[in-house]
């Protein structure tokens, strides 16, 4: 069951990259312009993701308008090849919040490789992060040179783990060509305007109607 038309972000990544975390400080910087999103997470066996983003988004987005899919096996599976369980759970957070004009789709993994059908995504993001070392972009991985947008965190931390900011940023633009890059810290913000100025612009490109 395919939802009706809104516009879709994937935001995939590695475990402990900060998805989650960039979402969290997202949705704020959407609602703040005009937008009225739903966030869809995906875990293998529980709800701790959904549960994290209701606690952060207290006050800021009804926790309704959170959903988490408990997907039984690899979620790359649940957002790249049989996407289904995403998009019903899509379908009735639709049906139950007509306002939505933005999903959010969140699933971790353990490798490179995560990629989101684009049944269930516009677009999609891909995080990265310092602490797995600078050497990232260069193991490549479609989800490093084909994401719409990679999305270099914990910026912030760094130096403390030994990793030249300045060459990671270089070779994931070597690796991705035109591909945008955006460096972030979702504890501090920096850089998460930048990432809800790439959606606005893609959703505005695929003339998919906002608020």
């Amino acid at each position: 069951m395919e939802p009706r038309k809104v516009f879709k972000v994937g935001v995939g990544g590695p475990v402990g990259s900060g998805k989650t975390a960039l979402i969290e400080m997202l949705v704020p910087v959407l609602i703040a312009r005009g937008h009225s999103p739903g966030v869809i997470t995906n875990d293998i066996y529980t709800q701790e993701d959904a549960e994290h983003v209701r606690r952060t988004m207290a006050g800021v987005l009804d926790s309704e308008r959170i959903v988490g899919v408990e997907t039984g096996s690899c979620p790359h599976t649940a957002v790249r090849d049989d996407p289904s369980m995403n998009l019903a759970a899509a379908a009735e957070l639709l049906d139950r919040f007509s306002d939505i004009d933005m999903l959010l789709f969140e699933s971790g993994g353990d490798n490179l490789t995560l990629t989101f059908s684009p049944v269930l995504a516009d677009v999609y993001i891909f995080v990265l992060d310092t602490a797995a070392g600078d050497k990232m972009p260069r193991k490549r991985g479609p989800g490093t040179t084909d994401s719409d947008l990679l999305v270099i965190n914990k910026i912030d931390i760094a130096r403390y783990v030994r990793t030249d900011l300045s060459v990671m940023e270089r070779d994931a633009h070597t690796v991705r060509g035109a591909g945008p890059v955006v460096l972030t810290d979702c504890l501090a913000g920096t850089g998460v305007a930048e990432v809800a100025d790439f959606i606005e612009a893609r959703m505005e490109a695929m003339c998919v109607p906002g608020r």
